[in-house]
């Protein structure tokens, strides 16, 4: 029947969705009847599309009719798909907008508006394949971690990571992070700083990131490298519709940005359809966990799509993974994902859709269903699906999607069933075969003794032990005699007595680096450490302990949720983000363990959660080393043995002296899943979205209450302010230097050391000559007038900052003259000056402090801080208008009732311009993002 409408043959199928809205939709379950309902989720998705883009064209009724007829055309026709989207990662991404550049001018060569070439559907590209190690760092501690979280107790790390007992947040805003580690998931509400850790912030986010000295070193040659593409991107991004540019650093197109890109359903001139997408990363598929068909394919068609054209595919067989039965409580999300894989590895599922249902569907997390689509490459299947059920909109709920809009998403897809109801067993569609995992049949494992491909159940752990021992020397024996097994050693270490043996546990390291795309393990680890700590249980301190993260986002997130300080507790410090135990780089283990080891020859063992355990990779005095997920770690930790059978036997007791068990303390997948929606995920969509959407710079901010950290004269030159010479023995910056170790002969220059912010922030205006005039002669001291203190000007900011207030510097006659030195404008910047006032400026040294940051106020022609009474004492407080003009006359209040008014120094828009960004970098980074 065609409707009305010629080319349009189904639009009789468009009806109101029923929410009171005027929303609209192709009603496809009134196409099909029975056929309908016997459809694969992920084919219903495939015929809508057919259905709402059919014009008799590219989009035949008989395409239609053929999917409809999925059953008994499957593998035999190729059908016709059009995509809601499309997602570009930049190496293939950066010929289809040159093509389309190119058509542009080909439009215009033909008399043509160049105005109208846009791609036809939304198209976003991410920038992440451009990055380049050019410098890494990996973080080798040389001193002992002696167990029990005693990081006081270890020796001198590198400057470069040396952190205060309490590690502050900078007076950010933007903090948000666990200021004070002495209170569980509890954050300060006080902005404290601590100047010498001030962050580098992100040239195109603006956010601070972590270890800035490998980071910013790789992305600044990164934009160097890449600087023409990046621009071409961004030109990209303005001149063509439909095409959003995320910016690099973000992440991996087929992470997170996939969840935050993802509509779930469009919405367009109010039709609802449901969200897909093609793109050119093989990982695609990873958003198929969120009920999103989607998948990876090439250039060329992807460059189809964006023209309005659709891609063909031969009418998959879909293959029906039915997944039943609860799992094993210590299974953990990445035993039942690499489950999955290879259970679908060895049925042979390439070249097809695999679609999940059962009930055992509703046990999984969001994370570990896009992780399972995620592993589509190892198995073969195009994609794996997941169809949207109660999980999903909960998921989205903690992603921060709208709320509203997240009701007719649920209202659209219960409408035409493309919502997958947890008990409605009986509405299962028809599938092309159907393989059954039940969840109970994958089992907790660990790896080793010696290579990471040998499996061992935990179950089985104890009596794996004993054959290792009782084996030849091999890939897995030991060939210990008989009666040498139940030899064991006693050691005294600080102040008690311990018994080793075969088996001990010398060595726990938690490790992230091949665990971040699924934060639950790690959380896992923290909820047992806590219920650990809270039952009594503790690791004792002779186990050389250690928790180095992959990346800042998983401390993150172990911080956010609490759980950080209690593994802290059981000795799983955080030691740094680069490769460490898993690489050798752990630290010597203490005196008397190396010698009972020796004594007894005795087969001890390192456990960790890193994929290599080589023999003598981690320790060649450690034999047996065991690959394991994060929580077993830490359970194998607090056993102190792998010789151990969890099931019978207790890891320890409380104080009370009632046995504990792993089962008393293991997180049940339900607690890890609620504090991974609830805490980690809102939390980390927050953060993604931030630096997604800041592009714009946002409403200047008053200066409200600031003290004067400096009253100075006339003619003050760039060599009062800068650091610039040797390093005075008696400065805070030798101070500084001093507590890391260093003799007076080491202390070099500043002009040495420009590289180190916490050494030049040090000697900002630490010149003996400057004249301070609330000292009444040269020093570089000024007062803390909250405190009524004498300090260094270094040692007074930082008091300023800790308690989040402002500064100004009020100045005479030609204020930053001399040489030019751009860390005359870095040095008070960091010290947290927010304006200079004074009465003229040098002109060079003016523009250095709007490309800082920093705003140069001018007092009016024959006016000072003299002939205005001021006494520097005062606070000041400025208002900027929404508008900031060249020249702008800005009124200051002053906390004693006076008023005055001064000039705003920009001489032009752009100096406006760059101010009103936060300085140069700020505005050039924006232009890039």
């Amino acid at each position: 029947m065609d409707a009305p409408g010629a080319g349009r043959p189904f639009e009789y199928l468009i009806e109101t969705l029923n929410d009171s809205s005027r929303k609209k939709f192709y009603n496809v379950p009134r196409l099909g009847g029975t056929k309908y309902g016997a459809l694969p989720y992920s084919i219903r998705v495939l015929l809508e599309a057919a259905v709402r883009n059919c014009d008799g064209f590219l989009m035949k009724k008989e395409d239609v009719m053929n999917i409809l007829d999925w059953k008994t055309k499957q593998s035999s026709v190729e059908v016709p798909f059009f995509p809601a989207r499309v997602l570009l990662q930049d190496f293939t991404g950066i010929p289809a907008m040159v093509d389309f550049a190119a058509m542009r001018e080909a439009v215009k060569i033909l008399g043509g508006d160049p105005r109208r070439v846009h791609p036809a559907r939304p198209t976003d590209l991410t920038v992440d394949h451009s990055l380049q190690i050019d410098f890494s760092k990996c973080a080798i501690q040389n001193a002992p971690n002696p167990g029990g979280g005693d990081l006081q107790k270890a020796g001198k790390l590198s400057p470069l990571r040396v952190q205060p007992k309490k590690l502050p947040c900078r007076g950010q805003t933007t903090c948000r992070g666990s200021c004070d580690s002495g209170e569980p998931g509890r954050n300060s509400g006080k902005l404290s700083s601590q100047i010498e850790n001030t962050p580098i912030l992100c040239p195109f986010h603006l956010q601070p990131v972590p270890e800035p000295e490998t980071v910013l070193k790789n992305q600044e040659v990164e934009f160097g490298r890449n600087r023409e593409r990046l621009q071409f991107f961004k030109w990209s991004s303005r001149v063509f519709k439909n095409v959003a540019v995320i910016p690099p650093g973000t992440g991996m197109a087929h992470q997170v940005n996939l969840e935050y890109l993802s509509r779930m359903v469009f919405e367009e001139d109010n039709l609802l359809f449901p969200d897909s997408v093609v793109g050119t990363d093989s990982h695609i598929t990873m958003v198929n966990g969120l009920g999103i068909l989607g998948w990876g394919v090439g250039g060329i068609e992807t460059e189809a799509v964006m023209l309005g054209l659709p891609v063909s595919l031969t009418l998959p067989e879909v293959v029906g993974c039915e997944l039943s039965g609860s799992s094993n409580p210590f299974v953990t999300s990445i035993d039942v994902v690499l489950g999955i894989t290879k259970h679908l590895r060895q049925v042979g599922v390439a070249g097809k859709f695999v679609e999940f249902f059962g009930s055992g569907v509703s046990q999984l997390s969001i994370v570990d269903r896009t992780t399972i689509a995620n592993m589509c490459p190892e198995y073969g299947a195009i994609l794996s699906f997941f169809p949207v059920d109660n999980v999903t909109l909960k998921h989205l709920e903690h992603t921060g999607f709208d709320k509203a809009k997240l009701k007719s998403v649920e209202t659209y897809l219960k409408a035409v069933k493309l919502f997958r109801h947890d008990q409605d067993n009986s509405g299962e569609p028809t599938y092309s075969q159907v393989i059954r995992i039940h969840l109970n049949s994958i089992v907790p494992s660990v790896s080793g003794p010696k290579r990471p491909q040998d499996r061992v159940a935990v179950t089985d752990m104890k009596r794996d032990f004993q054959a290792c021992l009782n084996e030849k020397v091999g890939f897995k024996g030991f060939q210990i005699a008989a009666e040498k097994q139940k030899d064991y050693v006693c050691i005294r270490y600080e102040g008690s007595e311990y018994t080793l043996s075969h088996g001990s546990v010398v060595l726990a390291a938690v490790t992230s680096c091949t665990n971040n795309c699924n934060p639950s393990v790690m959380l896992a680890a923290g909820l047992l450490a806590k219920k650990a700590v809270d039952a009594g249980l503790h690791v004792k301190p002779y186990i050389r302990t250690s928790l180095s993260p992959g990346s800042g986002m998983v401390t993150h997130y172990l911080s956010s949720s609490g759980v950080l300080p209690y593994l802290s507790k059981l000795g799983f410090e955080i030691v740094g983000y680069g490769c460490s135990t898993c690489v050798g780089n752990t630290a010597p283990l203490p005196e008397a363990v190396l010698n009972a080891v020796k004594q007894g020859d005795l087969v001890t063992c390192g456990v960790l959660s890193g994929n290599k355990n080589f023999e003598g990779r981690l320790c060649d005095c450690v034999r047996a080393n065991y690959l394991a997920s994060p929580p077993l770690v830490v359970a194998y930790a607090i056993a102190g043995t792998v010789n151990i059978d969890f099931q019978t036997e207790p890891l320890g007791t409380d104080p009370t002296g009632r046995s504990i068990y792993l089962q008393d303390i293991w997180p049940s997948r339900e607690e890890v899943h609620q504090m991974e929606e609830e805490r980690v995920v809102l939390s980390m969509f927050k953060v993604l979205k931030e630096k997604m959407e800041t592009k714009e710079p946002v409403a200047l901010r008053p200066i409200e209450n600031a003290h004067v950290l400096l009253y100075l004269g006339d003619s003050v030159t760039t060599d009062h302010i800068s650091p610039a010479g040797s390093i005075a023995r008696s400065s805070a910056a030798a101070k500084y230097l001093t507590n890391r170790g260093l003799t007076p002969r080491e202390f070099n220059s500043y002009g040495a050391r420009r590289g180190n912010d916490a050494v030049m922030t040090r000697g900002t205006f630490a010149n003996i000559k400057l004249f301070n005039k609330f000292l009444g002669k040269p020093a570089p001291k000024t007062i803390h007038f909250p405190s009524g203190q004498t300090l260094d000007v270094f040692e007074a900011a930082e008091l300023y900052q800790k308690d989040g207030v402002p500064l100004i510097i009020l100045a005479g006659k030609k204020y930053g003259s001399g040489n030019s030195r751009d860390w005359a404008a870095k040095g008070p910047y960091l010290l947290g000056v927010k304006a200079v006032l004074a009465e003229s400026y040098e002109k060079i040294h003016k523009d250095h402090l709007i490309g800082i940051g920093i705003v140069p106020l001018q007092f009016l022609p024959g006016e000072n801080a003299e002939s205005l009474g001021l006494s520097g004492r005062e606070t000041f407080s400025l208002t900027f208008p929404e508008e900031l003009s060249p020249g702008l006359t800005l009124s200051i209040k002053t906390s004693t009732g006076k008023v005055f008014s001064v000039i705003a120094a920009f001489e032009n828009d752009v100096e406006v311009t760059l101010y009103r960004h936060g300085g140069l970098l700020n505005f050039v980074a924006r232009k890039f993002s």
